[in-house]
């Protein structure tokens, strides 16, 4: 009986060419610092930009200044970092926002600015990346949205719909990808102490039963290395006992 065998083909993250929004802090900067110390390339984004060309300098990344948000300079910022990288492999699309008003103080100026960075500036960013992972026949995204995106919670009607939105439009683009050898993967984090909806982007210091950007980071990595026969398509990580004293 003759047996087949293939040879198990992981990712080489080593030289991979990676961009991160939302680079220079929280799960965005510790993922970008994890995938340069596997040996990958990583180019990350950031509005803040003595900030990012800071956190850049730290890391070993290349900074690209320009908020996700900013529709008009997408196509050229796209174009920056491919030339930047040599090239692109995976998308981490990271950079998200969020406003919290109760029920009856919602206003559509709300969804405008949630929806601007988590859905509408995302989306741009992605189809011009795309056109380079279709052409190569290969590629990852990785959209990161939340636990948010599976359920909702009190003062989240802004958030939640757009990290439902972005959980549909992944699900869509990985049925229209997969003939293309795209992978697209949805990593939901529960709550992680960062600085995400601290006005003053602070970062939030570790507390010992809370997730760190550091466990998603791990995630992320986790699910590019895979064999390349197979993904995750999506992956929702919970602190084990967030509340214990």
């Amino acid at each position: 009986m003759s047996v087949l065998h293939k040879t198990i083909t992981f990712m080489n993250l080593k030289d991979a060419k990676i961009l991160v929004t939302g680079g220079s802090a929280g799960i965005g900067k510790a993922t970008a610092k994890l995938l340069i110390e596997a040996g990958a390339k990583v180019a990350i984004t950031g509005r803040d930009i003595e900030k990012l060309n800071r956190v850049a300098k730290e890391i070993g990344a290349i900074p690209v200044a320009f908020d996700v948000s900013d529709y008009e300079v997408i196509q050229a910022k796209a174009a920056e970092t491919v030339e930047a990288l040599g090239g692109i492999d995976v998308l981490v699309n990271n950079a998200g926002i969020g406003d919290f008003p109760s029920m009856g103080d919602i206003k559509i100026e709300h969804f405008e600015r949630v929806f601007s960075t988590n859905v509408f500036g995302l989306t741009l960013l992605t189809q011009e990346l795309v056109k380079h992972f279709t052409e190569q026949k290969n590629g990852h995204i990785i959209n990161i949205a939340s636990t948010a995106a599976v359920r909702g919670f009190a003062r989240g009607t802004v958030y939640a719909a757009s990290k439902f939105a972005l959980r549909g439009m992944t699900e869509c683009w990985r049925a229209e990808l997969r003939p293309h050898n795209i992978r697209v993967i949805l990593v939901n984090p529960s709550e992680v102490t960062t600085a995400f909806a601290n006005e003053e982007r602070i970062e939030r210091p570790d507390e010992i039963y809370k997730l760190r950007p550091l466990e998603i980071a791990h995630t992320i990595k986790a699910t590019l290395e895979m064999d390349d026969r197979g993904f995750i398509p999506e992956v929702t990580v919970w602190a084990t006992n967030p509340n214990r004293s």
